[in-house]
């Protein structure tokens, strides 16, 4: 990948609108994708406890940001 803002990065963000976690693994970032696809996805089953539903929501939002933003220098 060539960086932030690269189209790498942007097509790892809108992987991550369909599937949480799937931008990182299409960054090569393993330990990242599981993390963000298990605080979604646990998170979404426990909606109706409310506050685990907006963790999931705010997992969801972080791993869009994250891949787009993912500068691979650091």
């Amino acid at each position: 990948m060539a960086g932030q803002g690269s189209g790498g990065n942007v097509i790892a963000a809108i992987c991550n609108v369909f599937f949480p976690g799937l931008g990182q693994l299409v960054q090569g970032r393993i330990l990242a994708a599981l993390i963000f696809a298990i605080a979604f996805f646990g998170g979404a089953a426990l909606w109706f406890l409310v506050l685990p539903g907006i963790v999931a929501a705010i997992a969801y939002v972080w791993a869009i940001i994250d891949a787009a933003k993912f500068n691979p220098s650091n």
